[in-house]
Formats: C-alpha cells, sequence, structure tokens
C-alpha cells in the first residue's frame, strides 16, 4: 500500500532517492511529454482567470521598467 505525506507521524515526509538522468533522457522525456500535450493544451480556450493573471503580470512588467 503506497503511503502518503499525511501517513508519517509529525508531519515528517520521507525523501525518496532521485534518479540521475542524462540531458539526452531529459530531452527525449520532455519531447514526448510536448508531442503528447502541446495540441491538447492548445485547443482549450484561455478562462477569464487565465486572462485576468495575464494582464495583471503585464501591469507589474510596465511597473517594474517604469521604475527603472
Amino acid at each position: 500500500m503506497a503511503h502518503l505525506a499525511t501517513d508519517y507521524p509529525g508531519g515528517s515526509l520521507v525523501e525518496a532517492a532521485v534518479p540521475a538522468l542524462s540531458g539526452e533522457s531529459r530531452h527525449r522525456i520532455g519531447q514526448g511529454l510536448r508531442d503528447a500535450y502541446v495540441e491538447r493544451c492548445d485547443a482549450q480556450p484561455i478562462t477569464d482567470a487565465q486572462v485576468e493573471l495575464l494582464l495583471r503580470l503585464r501591469q507589474k512588467e510596465r511597473d517594474r521598467r517604469r521604475r527603472a
């Protein structure tokens, strides 16, 4: 049975070993993920909440440039 982070006493977490990946392996995995999800994501409409976040980010970028 898999253990959840909340299953450990005192909120302690046990870190699992992370396997090292070569640059080639990371590239191949990344390319596979892009191939699988890009078309799905591009077909989805942008929600009003996402548009609002993008507009706020753009405004912050403009404010920072004006201060500099």
